[in-house]
């Protein structure tokens, strides 16, 4: 019992998962140490997506371990060599992330369908695609990120049920769930910093 329980995927999916947690509860607090955390999971998860032939996720988490780095450095120091402050998308951003979406899914499709042994092509592309570009509007540190991200964990949730990474399942329905709460929260600080800059102008 405790064998099966304790096989080394079953193991790197619990520490996966442990800083995935820490991860998304430090992106909510608006804490840009979220990233490290962060890495830290993409690393250990890797291993466990080979093996569960989820090359879309593989390529996903390569893409955020680039968009981590990058996160946090332009969280940290921005254009302006000062912390970037919570904003929502401009028309134009939502128009890249969009972009993106599309432009992911029908590349990791072809992919997937043509040149790997995946036996769900088209849900881990859908999965890939939205999480592409939330990551990239996380990066920005913009508002609607966590709508694109959560749209990707819906999804995600029978995906990994019928892979039977159940842990992993477990942890989407957790991000979604903060990643709702995320949403609410950033808001909040954006309006309470409206605000504050109404009062002391």
């Amino acid at each position: 019992m405790f064998e099966e329980i304790l096989t080394p995927i079953n193991i790197m999916q619990t520490l996966g998962t442990g800083f995935g947690v820490v991860q998304v509860i430090l992106s909510r607090q608006n804490n840009i140490n979220n990233y490290l955390f962060g890495i830290l999971a993409i690393l250990l998860s890797t291993v466990v997506l080979y093996r569960s032939k989820l090359y879309g996720d593989i390529l996903l988490n390569m893409y955020y371990l680039v968009m981590s780095v990058y996160g946090y450095f332009y969280w940290k120091y921005g254009k302006e060599k000062a912390q970037r402050p919570i904003s929502v998308t401009t028309l134009k951003e939502q128009f890249y992330a969009i972009s993106i979406v599309l432009a992911c899914f029908g590349l990791m499709y072809y992919w997937l369908a043509f040149y790997t042994n995946s036996d769900v092509p088209l849900w881990d592309a859908i999965v890939s695609a939205f999480a592409w570009a939330g990551m990239w509007l996380m990066a920005k540190r913009k508002l609607e990120n966590w709508i694109y991200l959560n749209i990707s964990n819906i999804i995600s949730i029978p995906l990994l049920v019928y892979k039977e990474l159940y842990i992993y399942a477990a942890l989407s329905v957790f991000l979604f769930i903060l990643g709702t709460s995320g949403y609410l929260n950033w808001r909040r600080i954006m309006r309470k910093k409206k605000e504050h800059e109404y009062i002391t102008a």
